[in-house]
């Protein structure tokens, strides 16, 4: 209960993390079915899922599953089990230590739904908050002041916050703040569709869109453009993908056809701070001589100088083996 509470409260706080369960086991083997851990998006681990070994292999398993924002099962075993065998949602990566037993982890990535903030009370923004959610997007509906209670009421539902226009930029950095991969369409039939865009583009969104004809849309950029704001240039003016839409929903699908394929679910995220880059943690790590192994540098408990050089082990099983004969390792080097 103690890990569950613990991950109700990072869900509270829309902190990234992974649950690391462990689903199998081949003896011998230190962990037992059902042993996890949670792995925060800095790469720290909290709970158990296996010795050194199999720790390092699921932390790196886990920083790409929470930027690919899918899980997968992690099968590691023995050398020759076979790591030709790993797709996307089943990766086999081979352990060469000492233990000959062999554990499969099953990662789950827990991320803050991706944004969606829509601008404007027209149909079409009203089809696309609801297409959205039907998508798992958290939807953020921002409108007018005067417009707010009327489409309030309308959107009444899990999953939609309504807003008023002075309130746009705040929004946006809350979901800079909190990691949130955010997109942005403006569909306010030219009421305020410059105001909006420009706070939009001060922000880290992946994707921004205005709903309005060519001819529009250029009078819009240039405006910008003279304004001065960052990124006017990349606008998906009109928004959406060429579908032939005619009806408002049709509009909204094409709309969030061109936000999934700018950022389908299972690419990397595009937040530059929403997940530790798996190269960060790999820089803080050594390899083991002996097994291969990654190590931790800076929780390693096992480690040697040999003329100036310091080694990392992941076992003291590794580091006895190195000691016996260090030479040996610095000539295959």
């Amino acid at each position: 209960m103690d890990l569950l509470e613990r991950m109700a409260e990072l869900r509270r706080e829309r902190k990234p993390f992974a649950v690391a369960t462990v689903v199998a086991r081949r003896p011998p083997v230190s962990s037992h079915l059902g042993d996890r851990a949670i792995v925060f998006a800095d790469g720290r681990m909290e709970g158990f899922i296996g010795g050194a070994c199999s720790r390092e292999i699921i932390r790196r398993q886990a920083l790409e599953a929470l930027q690919a924002r899918y899980g997968r099962l992690v099968s590691i075993r023995p050398d020759g089990g076979g790591a030709a065998e790993s797709s996307a949602e089943h990766v086999v990566v081979p352990m060469s230590c000492v233990s000959e037993g062999a554990v499969d982890i099953y990662v789950e990535p827990f991320v803050a739904a991706r944004r969606l903030v829509v601008v404007g009370a027209t149909p079409v923004a009203e089809a696309l908050a609801r297409l959205a959610r039907a998508l798992d997007y958290d939807v953020c509906r921002v409108v007018d002041a005067r417009e707010h209670d009327d489409v309030a009421a309308s959107d009444a539902a899990p999953g939609v916050t309504v807003a008023t226009l002075d309130a746009l930029e705040t929004i946006l950095k809350d979901g800079v703040e909190n990691r949130v991969e955010q997109a942005a369409v403006v569909v306010s039939q030219g009421h305020y569709d410059e105001q909006a865009l420009a706070s939009i583009l001060n922000a880290d969104v992946f994707y921004v869109g205005l709903v309005a004809s060519r001819k529009r849309g250029a009078m819009v950029r240039a405006l910008l453009e003279e304004q001065g704001a960052p990124g006017a240039a990349a606008v998906r003016i009109p928004a959406g993908i060429d579908l032939g839409a005619r009806t408002p929903a049709e509009v909204a699908l094409s709309i969030l056809a061109e936000i999934v394929q700018a950022n389908p679910s299972g690419a990397p995220a595009r937040s530059a701070t929403a997940v530790a880059p798996v190269d960060a943690i790999t820089a803080q790590q050594e390899i083991d001589p002996i097994c291969g192994m990654t190590v931790n540098v800076a929780t390693a408990q096992h480690t040697a100088e040999v003329d100036g050089q310091t080694y990392y082990f992941c076992c003291a099983n590794c580091r006895a083996t190195f000691l016996r004969d260090p030479r040996q390792y610095r000539i295959a080097t």
